[in-house]
């Protein structure tokens, strides 16, 4: 962390939204690399390629149950004239050692088995009698159901060009290869291609680990009973949700009461297991905004990097912000305000991309598009701040969703847009192209 000392700091100077974003994410650094194994490491972003050691598939194999062949011995066959081979026994995957297929002679195989020496081709087992002898069959009998079907004859009915049905070594990935680059974010298709390669573990930035907590004596858990004066704790689940939303692991505290030393002693018990802590509530101008007088004083002025600068943002919502580290590993910190919709547009804009520079990941914002504003009326905006307000957008128009007001839960559920109202505008009309954040 850079020191809080080293910044304009304070109330004293607004800040611009793009101010504080590049702040955060030129403090927050990718976390150090670790070696996992490797479904510990889905989402995870590798820190190095990842080269083959071994072509895929390590061997020619058939790709068809049927009969390995010579080219030259169905050349020409027919139903009518079909080619008639003696069939030298079975080739099935994992099998060790293959019978040798000479002229005149077949080799009955399984999908995914080597091809064997000799072989040349494969010919569908439904281009063949099966070895029964009475036309074309449809499917291949089990061996343990049919073991005589490993000898005797089998009539082909259709020849076959040289390689057919045949999975080449190294078609898929050749040994030397690159498989996987830095930076790749590994999901289940890169973990399989990496498990085919015999990998069992990778070097990966680790998802970070992520505390939330609410605060507020007013604030209830859902399924208890609210009194006079109180109302459900959301904002602990909603960004929580949206942590792991963005790749990390997320712990969600309880909310914490309106006292500076309950608030403190709770994020120290929670320093241990936290990358990234994100506080909601407690950071306006008011009597009992908790965190402000909790964290204002918790740097150590011997220590750079320490402390927690709380600001007046240009933004509606979200006017309040603090941001700085905690604790003796300098844990990066962000303070969020209370208002529900003020706390989740927060996160979109600053807490998410921090969690995604710990991730590693060179992509840290959410998209962006222009769209043309289909609104009843014009949009308000106050002058001198950047305003984001909730909208829904399909086929390149969006939609306001509700109010302005920053406590409209409702509203925010039915959105998967932030429509975006420049500092310098107070007023957008219908039809009007503006900058639209897309959520997901």
């Amino acid at each position: 962390m850079s020191s809080a000392a080293t910044r304009t700091t304070g109330q004293d100077h607004l800040w611009s939204v793009d101010d504080h974003l590049e702040d955060i994410l030129t403090t927050v650094r990718p976390l150090e690399p670790i070696e996992l194994q490797l479904l510990d490491a889905q989402g995870c972003v590798l820190v190095e390629d990842v080269m083959v050691p071994v072509s895929l598939p390590p061997f020619d194999n058939s790709s068809m149950d049927g009969y390995a062949v010579r080219v030259a011995d169905v050349a020409g066959a027919s139903e009518e004239y079909p080619a008639v081979l003696t069939v030298v026994g079975d080739v099935a995957a994992g099998q060790a050692e293959q019978p040798y297929v000479g002229p005149g002679q077949a080799a009955r195989i399984m999908t995914g088995a080597p091809l064997p020496p000799g072989a040349e081709a494969v010919v569908p087992v439904e281009w063949t009698d099966g070895g029964l002898g009475e036309g074309p069959v449809s499917r291949m009998r089990a061996h343990s159901a049919s073991p005589e079907g490993s000898y005797g004859q089998v009539h082909v009915h259709r020849q076959a060009e040289p390689r057919a049905h045949v999975r080449a070594k190294g078609s898929d990935v050749k040994a030397g290869d690159r498989a996987l680059e830095a930076g790749t974010v590994l999901g289940p298709p890169q973990i399989g291609l990496l498990a085919a390669i015999g990998r069992g573990t990778v070097r990966v930035h680790p998802r970070p680990r992520v505390v939330v907590l609410s605060t507020g004596s007013e604030l209830v858990q859902p399924d208890e009973e609210l009194s006079t004066g109180q109302i459900y704790d959301s904002n602990s689940f909603a960004l929580c949700a949206a942590a792991r939303d963005a790749g990390a692991i997320a712990y969600r505290v309880g909310a914490v009461a309106d006292d500076a030393e309950t608030l403190r002693s709770t994020i120290e018990d929670q320093l241990v297991r936290a990358d990234l802590l994100v506080t909601t509530g407690g950071v306006s101008v008011g009597a009992y905004d908790v965190v402000k007088e909790a964290l204002s004083s918790v740097g150590d002025e011997d220590e750079a990097g320490s402390g927690i600068d709380f600001r007046t943002l240009a933004m509606q919502p979200g006017k309040p912000q603090g941001f700085g580290s905690i604790g003796p590993d300098h844990t990066p910190l962000l303070a969020l305000p209370g208002n529900p919709v003020s706390s989740y547009v927060s996160f979109e804009l600053f807490v998410r991309p921090a969690i995604r520079t710990l991730m590693g990941l060179k992509d840290v914002h959410r998209p962006t598009t222009r769209a043309t504003l289909s609104a009843d009326k014009a949009l308000t905006s106050p002058k001198g701040r950047r305003q984001f307000l909730r909208g829904t957008y399909a086929d390149g128009a969006v939609t306001p969703v509700g109010g302005a007001g920053s406590h409209l839960v409702a509203a925010l559920a039915h959105a998967d847009a932030l429509i975006v109202v420049p500092e310098g505008d107070t007023s957008v009309e219908p039809g009007a192209e503006v900058e639209v954040v897309l959520l997901g």
